[in-house]
């Protein structure tokens, strides 16, 4: 992808963010854009930082760490790992990222807290929640969601911030906001369970799915397709 069109991808997608929170009625700043950046080159995110880009999200630990590197002179870039995170990767990404968008369970919320760097601000974390029921899909199941978020608050390294899901494909807009609105409503269950901790994100809703998401209150929407275009085979 060229420069130019990488340019005129991220014009787009922000064009579609603001028409989605505007049939919403949504404030143009209540929800952002995660570029999503897998299996794509460092170069690439190069351009989107030049085009105002500053969140951007990785999947694999290792291909993220190397663009890290790569790119560790550009200031105000955040980093979110939004992918299935195993035991043994648990240091390099509290070590490394912003955020951890996919804790599932206590383990992982565990390991990130005490592996988080004391002169770096506690971790920001999004519980994934299998809200679509998926035996294919990570996640803590909806009914096991405020005993896990409970105890991720209490931990000393970690800041708990809200949910994030990957529902099941749907045909339409209205099938697709069944899952987002039950995701939506599970984080009003957190809030009223932990009324002190900062519960303020919904990290929902991507390339095929971003208006429901919006219209169900995304504040992460987080796109990859739409903005790198189609991703290589790893």
């Amino acid at each position: 992808m060229t420069d130019i069109a990488l340019e005129e991808s991220l014009v787009q997608a922000r064009e579609r963010l603001m028409n989605a929170l505007e049939r919403a009625k949504r404030p143009f700043d209540s929800a952002a854009l995660l570029a999503v950046s897998k299996t794509k080159p460092a170069s690439m995110v190069r351009q989107a930082w030049q085009h105002g880009q500053r969140e951007f999200g990785e999947n694999y630990l290792q291909e993220a760490l190397e663009k890290q590197a790569e790119l560790a002179d550009l200031d105000g870039i955040v980093w979110h790992f939004i992918g299935p995170l195993q035991s043994n990767k648990t240091r390099a990404a509290a070590e490394n990222f912003a955020w951890v968008h996919s804790v599932d369970r206590l383990k992982i919320a565990t390991r990130l807290s005490e592996q988080r760097p004391t002169h770096l601000p506690p971790l920001n974390i999004c519980l994934q929640v299998n809200i679509s029921r998926e035996a294919s899909k990570s996640g803590v199941l909806p009914e096991e969601a405020v005993t896990l978020a409970k105890e991720v608050a209490a931990m000393p390294h970690l800041v708990l911030r809200g949910l994030m899901a990957i529902p099941a494909p749907a045909n339409n807009l209205e099938e697709q906001r069944t899952p987002f609105a039950a995701l939506r409503q599970l984080l009003a269950d957190l809030q009223a369970a932990l009324p002190d901790a900062p519960l303020d994100t919904l990290s929902m809703g991507m390339s095929d799915d971003l208006e429901a998401a919006v219209l169900e209150g995304a504040t992460l929407v987080r796109l990859g397709t739409a903005i790198f275009g189609a991703r290589t085979t790893r």
